[in-house]
This record gives C-alpha cells, structure tokens and sequence, in this order.
C-alpha cells in the first residue's frame, strides 16, 4: 500500500491493450487483455511483460481502483494463458509461430524471423500462474514443466533468449518451478543447482559473456555483474539453497560492490536483443535485480530467526 507502489500500478493499469493485434492471426480464441515492451504498440503485446505487469499489480493494493485492477489481471492472465503453444510453453509475441522455412529465406541476416518458444518466458508465466493457485498438476502447467524438462542441457542448465544467456535461462526456469510446487529436490533441478554452484566466479559472482550465443562452451563463463549475480541467486533462492555458501558469498559479492549513492555500476550488455547478432545494456537491470536478491534474501534472514 506504499503510495510510490500505488502510482506505479495506476501507471501501469490503463495501459493494457484492449484491441486485437497480430496475435489474434493464430489465436483467435484469445481475448485481449496484455500489456507491451515498449510505448504506442498495441499490436505486439507480449507474454513475458504481460506475466511482469499482472506479478506487480497483484502486489498492490489500490483501493478504489482495486475492482478495475483485478478486473485487468484476469484479462492479463486469460490472455496469455490462450497464447500457450502446442509444445507447451511460450513465446514472446505469437502463438506456434514455428515454421522454420521463415529462416531460410533471406529477408535479413540474423536468423530471427519466428517467435521461438522459450523456457526463460515460460519460467516468467509459470511464476505468475502460481501467484493464482495453479499447481504443477494443473494441465498448462503440467505441459509447460514437460517442455521445460525437454529443453535441459545435458550439464543442467537452460538456455535464454533474453537474457545472456545460461545463467538468465536457468534462473527463470528455477523461479517459475519453485512457485508451481514442483519438488525443487528432483534431480534435475538438483543438476541446475550443481551448474550454477559450479559456474560460480573467485570474487564470488557470476558472469556470463554474449559470446556464450555462439560458443557453448562459454555457458556460464564470463566477467561477474551485479545482475547476473542477482539471477543465479534468485534460482539459488528458488531452488532451496538460500543458507548455502554459494549463496552467501554471491550476496556478498553484491553487498561489497554496491555503490556510496546505493546503485550498482555494470558495463557489460546483459539483455539479448537477437542472439549472436544484437544485445542491450538495459540500466534498470544493474539495480533493480541486486535488490530483488538482497531483498529476497533479507526476508529468509527475517524469517530464520524467529
């Protein structure tokens, strides 16, 4: 009920699109009811935003404009709950846009002219699903964890169209299964855990480098950064190992690098625009995720000493 919070969400809420966009090509079940990346594109809304926005605005109470806010969360959640794929999970844009013809013919050179269904989007809208009692024995969530299991590298991570790279994958996963209930002691969440424990840097935080898109053996390898840092915790987090060495000297990685004025500096390009050809240094990223880690970890300190 912070009043800061409150103006986010009343920002936020008349935003929603409420007309059809390109989406509805396939989808022409679905009802409009997302929200998008970017300003004045309401054909494009998008899974991974829509799950973020509908996360935050359930976290807020609004008082008179609470009935209109659950109102636009159950659209939201409709939504994309009619954009799931056939293999299970989700893309970013459309629905089964899959037909991989599309990248043999030359419109351009990067290779991106379908919408991929990916794990780190999936992760995304599993988390928000389990924010409204769905469990892992509920049918889309029940598909959506045979996708992710079919998508595990061989070592235990995942990989990330949207973040760079195995590290953003993997904690997106981590954090969408946890919040369904799936028993975060399964050996292949185990072996997620091991990849990240393992792929943890001297200084005590990760870093992985763009490069990982086109040399696989670069996964997990890379300069430390305050949210790279901060996704490996939060799957850390997710995945039972809060109290862990791993996690402590990650936190204490971000707690020694964090700025007089309280910010976080971080150069490299974190977020993934086209892999291989295209990556973005978003400047929220480098505060915003190091405090949702410390935060999350504030709370289990909170709790283990009552």
């Amino acid at each position: 009920d912070d009043g800061r919070l409150r103006r986010a969400a009343e920002w936020m809420l008349p935003r929603q699109i409420r007309r059809y966009g390109d989406w509805a090509v396939k989808n022409r079940a679905g009802r409009p009811g997302g929200w998008c990346f970017e300003f004045d594109n309401d054909f494009f809304p998008d899974n991974d935003d829509t799950a973020a926005v509908i996360l935050a605005l359930d976290g807020v109470r609004m008082d008179e404009k609470e009935s209109e806010k659950k109102a636009a969360v159950e659209k939201g959640r409709e939504w994309i709950l009619s954009m799931q794929c056939r293999v299970g999970g989700w893309g970013a844009f459309d629905l089964d846009n899959n037909l991989q013809l599309m990248n043999k013919i030359p419109f351009a050179d990067h290779g991106a002219m379908l919408d991929p269904v990916t794990v780190d989007i999936s992760g995304k809208i599993l988390e928000m699903l389990g924010n409204f009692g769905y469990n892992k024995d509920s049918d889309p969530v029940r598909r959506c964890i045979d996708f992710i299991r079919s998508e595990q590298e061989s070592d235990g991570c995942w990989f990330g169209r949207w973040g760079v790279n195995y590290i953003y994958g993997t904690c997106g996963v981590l954090g969408g299964l946890q919040k369904v209930g799936e028993d975060m002691q399964a050996p292949y969440i185990r072996r997620a855990f091991k990849w990240l424990e393992e792929h943890q840097n001297p200084d005590g935080g990760w870093g992985e480098s763009p490069d990982s898109y086109v040399d696989k053996s670069l996964r997990g390898r890379g300069v430390s950064t305050p949210s790279q840092t901060a996704w490996a915790l939060l799957g850390l987090m997710s995945a039972g190992e809060t109290d862990s060495d791993t996690a402590k000297r990650g936190i204490q990685y971000l707690l020694d690098r964090q700025e007089k004025i309280g910010e976080w500096i971080e150069e490299e390009h974190t977020a993934t625009g086209f892999p291989g050809h295209y990556y973005l240094r978003y400047h929220g990223y480098r505060n915003c995720f190091p405090l949702m880690a410390l935060g999350r970890y504030r709370r289990f300190i909170i709790n283990k000493k009552r």
